[in-house]
């Protein structure tokens, strides 16, 4: 059983699955690399003087492998939580269960409403359908996050990625049972 599971390796996924296995918790994340920041330029991106978007996307994959992260390629099709616990089903017939779930699914709802997370219509251009959170990004089921534009935040990939990494924390801290901080510092 994995810790946290994240559905979607955009910016607002990666960016989770970064903290969460950084943080040491078991993490898995199930991509179908269809999102729209492989479509993307990014100039605006804080400390990235220019970058593509498909750059930017495998700079992320990469970065959540280092700290340890799972990698699937493959699309979540199904996920129903229940016990505690939430089971994730993709296209290829492989079944995931994780105690947690962030849905970091972009522009699709289609997943959430599938495990009965409450949606509302969406207020970004061309995103029709979001995920109803609260502030920390939790939804109506219980130990089912979202996070990035599917849970309301602007398209903005540099948002979408600390939106990410807000949710990640707020689940991450709830596991750990204290507040959890990640600061790296510079070695002297």
């Amino acid at each position: 059983m994995y810790d946290i599971a994240i559905i979607g390796a955009g910016p607002a996924g990666a960016s989770a699955a970064i903290f969460a296995a950084k943080s040491g918790l078991k993490t898995l994340v199930i991509d179908n690399d269809k999102g729209v920041t492989r479509r993307a330029w990014f100039e605006n991106f804080y400390g990235i003087a220019e970058i593509s978007g498909p750059d930017l996307v495998d700079r992320g994959i990469e970065q959540l492998k280092k700290f340890g992260a799972e990698y699937v390629a493959d699309e979540a099709t199904d996920a129903k939580a229940e016990g505690g616990a939430v089971t994730i089903t993709t296209a290829s017939g492989q079944t995931f269960e994780a105690k947690h779930l962030i849905l970091a699914t972009g522009f699709s709802a289609a997943l959430a409403e599938k495990l009965g997370v409450n949606t509302k219509p969406g207020t970004e251009p061309r995103v029709a359908t979001i995920i109803d959170v609260d502030a920390q990004g939790k939804t109506n089921i219980a130990n089912v996050w979202a996070a990035g534009t599917v849970a309301g935040v602007s398209v903005h990939g540099i948002i979408t990625a600390g939106d990410g990494a807000k949710v990640a924390i707020n689940v991450i801290s709830e596991l750990k049972g204290a507040r959890y901080v990640d600061h790296d510092v510079l070695k002297a």
